[in-house]
């Protein structure tokens, strides 16, 4: 047991930390930028992130472990992790609509948003390079979705401070917001001890 939730962890604490796909790898930066003017998007998109990163990562693991050994596995990768994540989408919301149709009405907006992102293929990507167990795979996906709230959190406290009147007109926005993620980026990466 010890095992399994060390595996989990190890695997949550790195990707949150050291490989934290907003502030690292840039994926999922645009939906950030837009969930971070509302600290209720953070949450939700961080929430939604974290469920199809964790199912989705579960169900690569089976095909990784089936198929990963097959010849044109490595080519086919691509649509069947599309494939998973759009299966688990559609299941979710067939279920939402039906037995929830008060929180179908809030997420329909944004739910294809948080599901269809960049960081969750490149999430289920990296697993397959790094995972070994189920359990690491889930942890992966599970810190993925962490890592979107830290930097959710750190770009909606700085939003209000970066669109002031005392940053220049040419920069306030999206320019500010992306030298910002820059300079983070920047930080973050000295920080994982990043060697040339």
């Amino acid at each position: 047991m010890g095992n399994i939730i060390g595996d989990f962890l190890a695997a949550a604490l790195l990707s949150v930390f050291l490989q934290n796909f907003i502030l690292e790898r840039a994926l999922g930066i645009n939906i950030l930028l837009y969930a971070s003017r509302q600290k209720s998007n953070v949450i939700g998109f961080a929430l939604g992130l974290c469920y199809i990163t964790v199912l989705s990562s579960a169900a690569t693991w089976v095909l990784d472990n089936f198929l990963g050994e097959h010849e044109y596995y490595k080519m086919a990768a691509p649509v069947l992790y599309v494939l998973v994540i759009g299966i688990i989408y559609t299941v979710s919301l067939i279920v939402i609509w039906k037995f929830f149709h008060k929180l179908f009405r809030k997420i329909r907006k944004y739910v294809h948003l948080t599901v269809f992102n960049c960081a969750v293929l490149g999430a289920l990507f990296l697993n397959s390079q790094i995972g070994e167990d189920i359990f690491s795979y889930m942890g992966y996906g599970f810190g993925t979705a962490v890592g979107f709230f830290i930097a959710g959190c750190l770009l909606y406290i700085a939003h209000e401070r970066l669109n002031s009147e005392l940053v220049p007109a040419a920069f306030r926005g999206m320019p500010i917001m992306i030298v910002y993620v820059g300079i983070l980026s920047m930080a973050l990466h000295a920080l994982s001890g990043y060697v040339v």
